[in-house]
């Protein structure tokens, strides 16, 4: 009897297996070996509280951890309290732990520089920060995670995962010239929807005809989908880009069997295909940017982790068509640029783009998230921007403000009048061979250097560099059946579908790690005094798809236990959010009957028997999915950091 074919996320995870013959049927539990783990100072900041717990005890792998400072920082902003902090304190662990891989303020967006010089085909990566998707572009297994997490696969090299479900999305046809991975994965969004068929799944893409930075957009922005990560089969064109890093050997690369199942397929035609805008506040809002024309703008971005080298180059090249043509800079608005690290800048300046882009009216910043979180910068309320960052969600940008989302290039076209047009005109004015000899150029190695490595005096004592992946953990308790039923009690809050992390938690708050000062801010913007609702007895939010959708911040789940909510109830969760909530013990449910939501009306009064899943609501009972064993174990345990200490201890 053959064996049964696999698709590539399976071989991937059987690959890292700690169990050499693991359960890959959607659903099973596998503890797997981490390659890598990467994370943000602002990650950092509630990771720490994680490491803190744990005893900070040694990491087995410190070469093998990768901290970057850009989500809160501008070289004007690194005295005020808040930047300073969160910078010192990613400073000390680097310092601390020995760390290898440790990158300053402002010398790398977190996934740039590891995505150029570090991650490799097949390798299992875990990252703080959601759009870790993006190294998928490369045929790594990428996965974006809660800080806790993150943090237990730093000091064990291994995690606990569920086996997901897989989809393929092939893409058909070759886009036209100057339509990039941007408008790709924003048509990809435009036709599948946020939270529909990918939402909790892996998405194995096909487009031999992409470039890797094409591919590096659209992985990055499968986190928009609701996918758990992106994974595109390396080839010669990954072959191509790792030359620099030791070479690929493509016979021994795994790929995907014929024959392999997924759980959905989906076909996007690229052929034709036009400049893509989406509106706020949906990034799967999406359509011809001729929808838009004529739109005023108050500012334009270029940047974020999304924006490639490629498109940097395209959009440089825009603007000097425009100039070429005829068009100036009007006086009023706001342009930036922000390349991905230091040697971008570096190149862009050495191929004399960056001066076109201040020809424009550019501000060109030092490499960091920027607008994109609204933390260093951030637009005014009213403020329109068109952006080619990932997200555009409700004060992403900046309170009150709006953001559309487009390519580098449809950004570039709009930026001297500050008003939407298209850009195939100028893209069509181009000269394609520079285009090809400026993005070769742009990708070559610069001179710019990095920050030095902080270096311990003395040095601490480290594990031994050669890594022997640990035996797999003891499997956690089971929970003990209870005397009684857990019941939970309390009034209804509703709200809607696709309530994201950022609505949950502000940015402007996820320093914080108390759960009591971040419950403060939970909702603030997007339900005003929820908290005092809460503490007036609407302890349990009943929600719509996707609640939880958006960033990793862990501290959306520390703010909901810090505002006082007892349980949320929806039709959907994402990803991450889902497995912070697990692994903080926070009691949530999976209903799918039409009329609870009908009956489950704000104010009205539920009472809940948690481990059955069964949800009494006048005078009905409706049934929930049942948590999982892994989710009752872990609330058991005090959550994931209880188990973790409990490990830690069985292994002194």
């Amino acid at each position: 009897m053959s064996p049964q074919p696999l698709n590539l996320t399976h071989k991937l995870l059987l690959a890292h297996a700690l169990d050499p013959q693991p359960d890959l049927q959607p659903g099973a539990l596998m503890q797997a070996r981490v390659d890598w783990v990467i994370a943000s100072e602002l990650a950092w900041n509630g990771m720490a509280r994680t490491y803190d717990a744990l005893g900070r005890p040694p990491l087995p792998r410190p070469d093998r951890v990768y901290l970057a400072v850009d989500h809160v920082v501008r070289p004007d902003n690194l005295h005020e309290p808040k930047p300073r902090a969160l910078v010192e304190a990613s400073r000390r662990f680097a310092t601390e732990a020995g760390l290898t891989h440790f990158y300053g303020p402002n010398q790398t967006i977190l996934h740039a520089r590891f995505f150029h010089a570090l991650a490799r085909p097949g390798d299992l990566i875990v990252g703080a920060d959601s759009h870790t998707c993006s190294h998928g572009a490369l045929g790594a297994l990428a996965l974006g995670l809660g800080g806790a997490d993150v943090t237990a696969a730093m000091v064990t090299g291994d995690l606990w995962l569920e086996i997901p479900e897989v989809i393929r999305v092939g893409f058909e046809g070759r886009p036209p010239f100057g339509i990039d991975g941007k408008d790709v994965i924003l048509a990809t969004l435009g036709a599948l929807g946020r939270n529909t068929v990918a939402r909790g799944r892996v998405v194995e893409y096909d487009g031999p005809q992409l470039s890797l930075d094409d591919r590096f957009a659209i992985a990055n922005m499968t986190a928009e989908l609701g996918g758990v990560t992106a994974l595109f089969p390396a080839d010669e064109v990954t072959a191509r880009a790792l030359v620099g890093r030791g070479g690929l050997d493509l016979a021994a690369t795994p790929r995907a069997d014929p024959g392999a199942p997924y759980a959905a397929t989906r076909t996007i035609s690229l052929a034709g295909l036009a400049p893509q805008i989406a509106r706020p506040h949906r990034p799967d809002a999406v359509g011809p940017i001729t929808d838009w024309l004529g739109l005023p703008i108050d500012g334009a971005f270029i940047g974020a982790c999304t924006t490639t080298r490629e498109a940097l180059v395209l959009a440089g090249l825009v603007l000097e068509a425009a100039w070429a043509g005829g068009a100036r800079p009007t006086s009023s608005g706001q342009r930036v640029m922000n390349p991905g690290d230091v040697e971008t800048l570096a190149r862009l300046e050495a191929l004399g783009l960056a001066a076109v882009y201040r020809r424009a009216g550019f501000e060109i910043e030092a490499p960091g998230c920027s607008l994109c979180l609204g933390l260093s910068r951030a637009a005014a309320r009213g403020e329109v921007w068109l952006t080619s960052q990932n997200r555009n969600y409700q004060d992403r940008i900046g309170v009150g403000a709006r953001a559309f989302l487009a390519s580098a290039a449809s950004v570039a076209a709009a930026a001297l009048s500050m008003r939407v047009i298209d850009p195939r005109p100028l893209l069509d004015a181009l000269d394609q061979a520079r285009f090809a000899t400026l993005s070769r150029e742009i990708a070559a190695p610069s001179t710019a250097s990095f920050e030095p490595i902080p270096r311990p005096t003395p040095p601490p004592v480290l594990t031994p560099p050669v890594f022997t992946p640990p035996e797999p953990p003891p499997e956690p308790r089971p929970l003990a059946a209870p005397s009684c039923v857990t019941w939970i009690r309390g009034q209804v809050q509703r709200l809607g579908d696709h309530i994201d992390t950022d609505m949950i938690i502000p940015g402007t708050a996820c320093h914080l790690t108390d759960p009591a000062a971040l419950g403060a801010h939970c909702l603030e913007h997007a339900a005003p005094g929820f908290r005092a609702r809460v503490q007036a007895g609407a302890r349990i939010i009943v929600a719509g798809e996707g609640w939880g959708t958006g960033s990793s911040r862990e501290q959306a789940a520390w703010a909901l236990a810090g505002a006082g909510v007892s349980l949320i109830i929806a039709r959907s969760f994402a990803f991450i959010h889902r497995r912070n909530l697990i692994n903080e013990g926070i009691a949530h449910l999976v209903i799918e009957d039409e009329a609870f939501f009908t009956v489950a009306v704000e104010g009205v009064t539920l009472e809940v028997a948690f481990e059955a899943g069964r949800v009494h609501c006048e005078g009905r009972v409706y049934q929930a999915a049942p948590p999982s064993p892994r989710a009752l174990a872990l609330r058991a345990e005090g959550g994931l950091l209880g188990a973790l200490r409990r490990r830690l201890a069985a292994q002194k």
